[in-house]
């Protein structure tokens, strides 16, 4: 089996990582990558083929990892020439989901759980072809919500109105203790009350925040188009994150 990736960043290293199988063969291109993504593919245990057409064709499975920004213009390019499973992983509406599945055949709406890096993360999905990728349950947790293209996509976007929301909020609060020299204390006070893995779950939450800005704003402003009105929270995050 090959599995072809579109965009090769943290999730998809991630999965390389996870997925060890010797029936299973991981292939990318460098075409008009940066310096940067280029050197995570070549550090990966993938195969570099010359361009993405060339990866999409010879993929059993097909995986868009780009950004929310992205999706739907990768979908567009390539998702009528995969032919087999296409599975989307990005942070998008279910509007823009629905949207993707358009352009694509044998799609699979998918949503990674837990932090991008991690050892266990797990992985969502919903569409009537989801079942068939059921066999990554032999390398990470696997839960498929529905037949419903779109239901994966809904259940991270209202996990995001949260966690995304609280770690404005974390970065705004740790700012304030900072500002009066009490960063240590304050983080201390918190602890006590939330828990003994209070500081390490919170500080990386901060610093994952921070360290990918652009890509959670663009997160923020999809959950924002697709639940209008209905947002005031998640709004002052956004707006906490652009400045």
């Amino acid at each position: 089996m090959i599995i072809g990736f579109i965009g090769f960043g943290k999730v998809s290293e991630n999965l390389v990582r996870i997925i060890q199988s010797e029936s299973i063969d991981f292939v990318t291109s460098t075409e008009n990558r940066s310096p940067e993504t280029i050197e995570l593919i070549k550090k990966s245990d993938v195969t570099i083929l010359e361009s993405f057409p060339e990866v999409v064709s010879s993929s059993d499975i097909l995986i868009s990892a780009n950004s929310p920004a992205n999706a739907l213009d990768v979908a567009k390019k390539y998702g009528e020439h995969a032919k087999g499973i296409y599975l989307d992983l990005n942070n998008v509406s279910p509007d823009t989901t629905s949207e993707i599945s358009s352009y694509v055949n044998n799609f699979v709406d998918g949503a990674i759980i837990g932090k991008i890096d991690s050892d266990n993360p797990i992985l969502y999905l919903s569409g009537k072809h989801a079942d068939e990728l059921l066999f990554f349950n032999e390398f990470m947790q696997v839960k498929v919500i529905s037949d419903r293209i779109g239901d994966a996509s809904l259940l991270k976007m209202l996990r995001s109105t949260y966690t995304k929301t609280l770690s404005a909020l974390l970065i705004e609060s740790r700012d304030l203790a900072c500002k009066y020299d009490l960063e240590e204390e304050f983080i201390d006070m918190l602890t006590l009350t939330e828990g003994d893995d209070f500081r390490q779950k919170s500080l990386s939450r901060i610093n994952n925040t921070l360290n990918s800005k652009k890509r959670k704003s663009e997160e923020l402003k999809e959950i924002i188009d697709y639940f209008d009105d209905d947002l005031v929270m998640v709004k002052a995050a956004l707006e906490k994150l652009n400045r």
